[in-house]
């Protein structure tokens, strides 16, 4: 028989707390609750972690992988700028569930905490870094490329805290397009 330890991994156990952090920030993230959310002991989880800051630690490395520079690298491929522009713009507005939590914009609620700040900081820039490069592509100058960058990834934010509070917050091609023509230069 597996042990139960080893059904569960180091990822399982980081994806689960992922979900605690979007549902209720950092204080959300304790073991006996993740445990039984997980169907499991206490006892699986020492098995991959020592404690609890470990378990965060893991948990803010995986989400900035999967929304940073590696959770980018599909947009990033595409070599026609536009093309990039509306393939992640359409991708956003897709991705946005109404009243579904958010773990970014629950981070910003632990901002003072260190270990968040930097996770932030570090896909806050690797998004707006890509958004910046896909601009000056599209011949925008330096200076206007890195604002219409910030004010893309303003909305995209946006979007993102209207969809947690308001259960009409649509999702459909409609508002796809109507971002690609806000945001993409004529």
């Amino acid at each position: 028989m597996v042990s139960e330890s080893t059904r569960l991994s180091a990822q399982d156990w980081a994806r689960a707390a992922l979900q605690a952090i979007a549902d209720g920030g950092l204080a959300a993230v304790a073991v006996e609750p993740l445990a039984r959310t997980l169907g499991v002991t206490k006892g699986s989880f020492y098995a991959h972690y020592r404690n609890r800051d470990e378990l965060i630690a893991a948990a803010l490395t995986e989400w900035a992988r999967g929304h940073g520079e590696a959770g980018l690298a599909e947009f990033a491929a595409i070599t026609d700028p536009a093309q990039r522009l509306r393939e992640l713009l359409t991708a956003v507005v897709h991705s946005v569930q109404p009243l579904a939590p958010s773990v970014h914009l629950s981070l910003l609620g632990d901002r003072n905490d260190p270990r968040v700040t930097e996770v932030v900081r570090r896909v806050n820039r690797a998004r707006l870094e890509l958004l910046t490069q896909t601009y000056g592509e599209l011949g925008l100058p330096p200076a206007r490329a890195a604002s219409r960058a910030r004010v893309a990834y303003a909305a995209i934010l946006g979007l993102s805290q209207l969809a947690q509070t308001d259960p009409e917050t649509p999702r459909s091609a409609l508002l796809a397009d109507e971002a690609i023509a806000a945001f993409l230069p004529s």
